[in-house]
């Protein structure tokens, strides 16, 4: 009779691990980690201490810029490492750091060409076999940086798409990223995707240090804790990783890729208009998308977010190939690649990430294009207004909420975010404590 209850209690125990197992969202995280902006490294700090939460399959370097890489992933799980049997007292079901290094992949290093893909890379392969994998649960694929690898995942293996649900994280990665994500809205309209261009910022720091955050800026410590005085609230003493978050941007919470993973930890991912940590968000039927013919000026005015194209004449080339990169394009201060179409037709290609008013000036060894140069104004609405070279998208296509009332200052839909702020900052607080000597 023992014997028989100790074989009912370790069935139950069994079938209970299973189901939360079945549980939880299985999860794949894209992020360019290393490159250039840190931010990236204090959400894979966020990601590890919250690691008993989901069913994590893959971590895909995809650096665009910079020396992101597979490796900087297994340094951050190394700092981990020293913390986890400390964590683990606390919470056994945290991930070892042996097992999250065998979901580390290298992606593609560097943009997309014109055309919106490139070569297979460890990383898209491992996407494509994450998403080919039998589960009546779906893969996210949460995006922290381009989306380079996850275009080429589904441009080799389209029928993945079905199979995967997107957490995108846009705006400044969707303005380098461009043509990875014109393939994407071209070809996969019908994607279940969040774009998420604006609403993120409501994570990052405090209302009046937003601004300042994005120019390295106001990252001086104070006394408010759920602002730049967090670090000193909840991380300062406490382990590795605490030691180690003081490294990106002096301990200023910034993680603006973190509320993908919130998306998935509080509130109902089935329903984006819903309530969640991650934002709310609603339904677009179109992706904007703006083409010009001739140089703009002042009177243009573009959706932010919206993909813009100019393209010019010139001569026909017998010694560059199509989809080459064959000028370059001055705007807000940094350079862009333009392409060669072919039949003497070049093509400039960019995103907005803000509302701004910017020039563009263009240099090229090409006479006819060299010196060229126009304006244009950004407006603060996405998707805007429907033009007829936008980009349809199917029904689970969601973006950031075009209420005004819901803009924290020129972002939009951040403050479906921000509301949520000291509840996430509170319940990681509790997570460091765990780590007090």
């Amino acid at each position: 009779m023992k014997q028989r209850w100790i074989f009912l209690v370790l069935m139950l125990m069994a079938f209970s691990l299973v189901t939360t197992a079945q549980n939880k969202a299985r999860v794949l995280v894209s992020t360019d980690i290393g490159g250039t902006d840190p931010d990236d490294n204090q959400s894979m700090i966020h990601l590890l201490m919250y690691s008993d939460l989901f069913e994590l399959e893959g971590l895909v370097s995809s650096p665009s810029f910079g020396n992101g890489s597979k490796e900087e992933i297994v340094r951050m799980i190394d700092i981990y490492a020293k913390d986890y049997p400390q964590l683990k007292k606390h919470n056994p079901a945290l991930m070892s750091p042996e097992t999250l290094k065998k979901l580390c992949k290298q992606g593609r290093r560097g943009l997309m060409p014109y055309k919106g893909y490139g070569e297979p890379t460890e990383g898209s392969e491992w996407i494509v076999k994450c998403a080919r994998r039998q589960s009546d649960r779906p893969l996210w694929v949460l995006v922290w940086g381009t989306l380079e690898d996850v275009a080429q995942a589904l441009h080799d293996a389209p029928d993945i798409a079905p199979n995967i649900r997107v957490y995108y994280i846009g705006g400044p990665n969707k303005k380098w990223g461009v043509n990875s994500y014109a393939y994407i809205a071209r070809n996969f309209p019908d994607l279940w995707i969040i774009e998420n261009n604006a609403t993120y910022r409501g994570v990052i720091t405090d209302n009046e240090k937003m601004e300042l955050i994005e120019e390295y800026k106001g990252m001086e410590q104070t006394s408010n804790r759920y602002g730049t005085g967090y670090y000193n609230y909840a991380m300062r003493g406490r382990g590795a990783m605490g030691a180690d978050f003081l490294n990106y941007y002096k301990g200023v919470v910034k993680m603006g890729d973190t509320p993908s993973l919130l998306y998935l930890m509080h509130g109902d991912p089935n329903n984006p208009q819903g309530e969640s940590w991650g934002g709310s968000f609603e339904p677009i039927r179109h992706s904007s998308r703006r083409i010009f013919r001739r140089q703009t000026t002042e009177r243009d005015t573009v959706p932010v977010y919206s993909v813009v194209e100019w393209f010019f004449k010139g001569p026909r080339k017998k010694d560059i190939h199509e989809g080459d990169s064959c000028f370059t394009a001055t705007i807000d201060r940094q350079q862009w690649a333009g392409y060669y179409l072919g039949k003497g037709v070049y093509v400039l290609r960019y995103c907005p990430k803000a509302p701004a008013k910017l020039t563009y000036t263009i240099s090229s060894s090409i006479k006819q294009l060299n010196g060229l140069h126009g304006s244009f104004v950004v407006d603060d609405v996405w998707p805007g207004k429907p033009d007829v070279a936008d980009y349809p998208l199917g029904v689970n296509w969601y973006s950031d909420h075009s209420d005004h009332t819901l803009y924290e200052g020129k972002w939009q839909g951040a403050k479906t975010q921000r509301q949520w702020r000291k509840d996430i900052l509170e319940d990681w607080a509790r997570r460091w404590y765990w780590l007090e000597d």
